[in-house]
């Protein structure tokens, strides 16, 4: 399995070591915190940060669909959660993304597939950013209990830090991973908001409660 600076650099962000700007360049920095992380995991190379999956993050989307899943949507995510917050399974499995090619995963991210896992909240049809209308179909509060148990369970099964660089929503794939979107605004808008907030803020909001899921587990085991 290969990684790109990139994701070495994010890994390194996750694991505890600063890398410098996730910026895909390797600098001393980046070589610094990947000889720090190296030596606390007993590492030897690159990819003994990694999980032998080879998967390392999880995307947070919505669908900006109507309630109800469909067929291009379970192409798109590994994983939907309808407003109910019931799970159905995208067509593309998880362990997929590791070796991410078009039409074999899930295309979810641009440019930021490999590795990433994408699970996505089926809502936000007609939703508009600004004036701020969620639309006919907004999220709902069991969506969020159940993507937030979700992301925790993966965090769990394939050593995914819940951080910044390592779980993120689509809105903060551009400003924390340095990857262009085409102006995603998914998800910084949870229900009992005003309107959209902070992408960062609001995916803090989320990793809290992911956290919150993986303590439960790990003391109920």
């Amino acid at each position: 399995m290969s990684y790109s600076i990139r994701d070495q650099q994010a890994r390194c962000a996750a694991l505890g070591f600063n890398p410098g700007p996730i910026d895909g360049m390797l600098g001393p920095k980046t070589r610094e915190a990947t000889s720090a992380a190296l030596r606390a995991r007993g590492g030897r190379s690159v990819s003994d940060l990694f999980h032998p999956s080879g998967l390392h993050r999880i995307h947070l989307h919505w669908t900006a669909g109507a309630y109800g899943v469909i067929d291009m949507e379970r192409r798109a995510y590994n994983e939907l959660i309808d407003q109910e917050g019931n799970v159905h399974q995208g067509v593309f499995r998880p362990e997929a993304q590791a070796t991410y090619r078009i039409g074999h995963a899930a295309s979810h991210t641009l440019n930021a597939n490999t590795g990433a896992i994408g699970l996505s909240v089926d809502a936000m049809a007609g939703a508009v950013e600004r004036p701020f209308n969620p639309g006919l179909s907004p999220i709902t509060e069991s969506q969020i209990d159940a993507l937030c148990e979700r992301a925790a369970h993966y965090a769990i099964l394939y050593d995914i830090p819940v951080a910044r660089s390592s779980i993120l929503t689509h809105a903060e794939v551009q400003p924390t991973l340095g990857i262009r979107q085409r102006f995603k605004w998914d998800i910084t808008w949870l229900p009992g908001m005003d309107g959209p907030g902070d992408p960062v803020a609001v995916g803090d909001r989320l990793r809290r409660k992911i956290t919150a899921y993986v303590e439960d587990w790990r003391v109920a085991a």
